[in-house]
């Protein structure tokens, strides 16, 4: 069983975005299902997030997940929850070596570190958590915690893309009114939002110049998840983490 992974380390940060293939879950959710509240078998998922981290190097027991919500509460730490899980959608640490895990099936996972500082971020962005301002709230614990922005480097994962996120007219000006870079248009010509271009802007505006995006529109690829295309799917997953 082989985990395909897309990874980078950048200056003693490391950042990973898996993709569907080398886990054990069954259809709809095959193969490596990474998250927790989409129906499929809690061992199937144990024993994904357990492969997963392995292929990283990583202590599958150090590893924060979160219960996203679609918000832009942060939540500091600096070891795994107990048995509960708190609702935010951006987790901050400063302790090296403990991964953060971001679950997304369209959304855009964003990964940040400033190794220098020894802090690092993972956010969960979708629509209304861009809209909210999850990316910069992460930021901004970050900074507090020692991370300059001018040091951050800033990946963003697999994701639909501007071209395929239709949305009605009313929904995409309201979005780009708060952030106008995520106004766009789809392949067939009808309205859409890019949630990607509007993290992005987002960052750019904060200081954040070492940025990079995934290639892939999860809509798109049949090697990663889309709850848009598919509706009952399993999650992807981006980590981030600082060396020791």
């Amino acid at each position: 069983m082989t985990v395909r992974h897309d990874a980078i380390h950048v200056g003693g940060a490391h950042f990973a975005f898996t993709d569907r293939w080398g886990g054990v879950s069954a259809v709809p959710y095959e193969e490596l299902n990474l998250g927790g509240a989409v129906g499929d078998d809690p061992a199937a998922v144990l024993a994904n997030r357990e492969l997963a981290a392995k292929s990283f190097g990583l202590d599958p027991d150090l590893v924060v997940w979160m219960n996203q919500v679609h918000g832009r509460d942060v939540a500091v730490v600096e070891g795994p929850w107990g048995a509960e899980v708190p609702s935010v959608d951006a987790v901050v640490t400063t302790r090296r070596g403990l991964a953060l895990a971001v679950l997304t099936a369209d959304c855009t996972p964003v990964l940040l570190a400033d190794p220098v500082a020894g802090v690092a971020a993972a956010a969960h962005a979708g629509r209304p958590g861009m809209v909210a301002g999850v990316v910069p709230a992460a930021v901004e614990a970050m900074i507090t915690l020692g991370a300059d922005p001018s040091r951050i480097t800033a990946r963003t994962g697999p994701a639909v893309c501007g071209r395929c996120y239709e949305v009605p007219a009313r929904m995409r000006a309201e979005v780009a009114e708060v952030v106008p870079a995520a106004w766009s248009e789809t392949s067939w010509g009808t309205p859409a939002v890019d949630v990607t271009a509007g993290v992005h802007a987002q960052l750019e505006a904060l200081g954040v110049r070492d940025r990079r995006r995934s290639p892939v529109c999860t809509l798109e690829s049949r090697d990663h998840f889309s709850y848009r295309r598919d509706r009952t799917t399993g999650r992807l997953a981006g980590y981030v983490w600082l060396d020791r």
